[in-house]
């Protein structure tokens, strides 16, 4: 649990005096950039204090000046922190709604125009979940999801949510693959404590949606480049 530990007190100590700073200058400016990096560079910070190593690949493969939607599989709580860092350029992200309502960090997502999503499944409000993604990709931010919706129980690939291909038919937004294995290993699902160990990020080519009939060829499509990137024993 010490790697927990010092990552946690890292996160606290650096968090509170950036969001005393940040979080009313994105207020009065509207803009939530300084603020988002401030959180990208703590995330970095706590990562090397707890002895996390990211590598990444194929990252030169994202479309530069252009609002795309990253797509991952999800193994871990590690994902979010692990990848979001590396995304060029500002993303906001799919999560669940109750993350919103914790004090300082839920108004902090708020401000960053991340986009809630509820876990009943309900098609309204899947619907609004879109369409704030629509108006964030209108903005020129690039959305992330983890498209399994969920943490794998085992690292390997679980069925995909539709909500996320809705968005990509409906934009035309270029979907950029993200395959993460070494966090599964790292950080447990239903576990606290953390592991020292090498996140794998691997960034695949851009996949336009114009390319595809349907929104499953499209589904199909970028499954088969996530998996491409995981080790055989998470493929399927």
């Amino acid at each position: 649990m010490i790697t927990s530990l010092v990552m946690l007190v890292t996160i606290v100590t650096l968090s509170l005096p950036a969001a005393l700073v940040f979080i009313p200058w994105a207020m009065l400016t509207g803009n939530a950039t300084p603020l988002y990096n401030a959180a990208q560079r703590i995330v970095r910070a706590s990562f090397r204090m707890g002895g996390i190593r990211v590598e990444v690949m194929g990252r030169d493969s994202v479309p530069p000046d252009t609002a795309c939607i990253f797509m991952a599989n999800h193994v871990s709580n590690l994902d979010p922190p692990a990848l979001l860092p590396q995304i060029p350029g500002r993303t906001a992200a799919f999560l669940k709604r109750s993350l919103m309502k914790i004090p300082i960090l839920g108004y902090g997502l708020k401000l960053g125009e991340f986009v809630p999503v509820d876990r009943a499944g309900r098609v309204d409000s899947a619907i609004e979940s879109v369409r704030a993604a629509q108006r964030v990709l209108a903005k020129g931010l690039h959305i992330t999801t983890f498209v399994e919706g969920t943490r794998s129980h085992d690292g390997r690939l679980l069925p995909f949510k539709k909500g996320p291909f809705y968005l990509a038919m409906e934009t035309g937004a270029p979907c950029i693959p993200v395959s993460i294995y070494g966090t599964e290993t790292m950080m447990a699902k239903g576990s606290l404590r953390i592991r020292p160990s090498t996140a794998h990020i691997i960034f695949h080519p851009p996949i336009y949606p114009g390319d595809f009939a349907t929104r499953d060829e499209l589904m199909k499509a970028v499954r088969a480049a996530i998996a491409s990137g995981l080790p055989e024993r998470m493929r399927t």
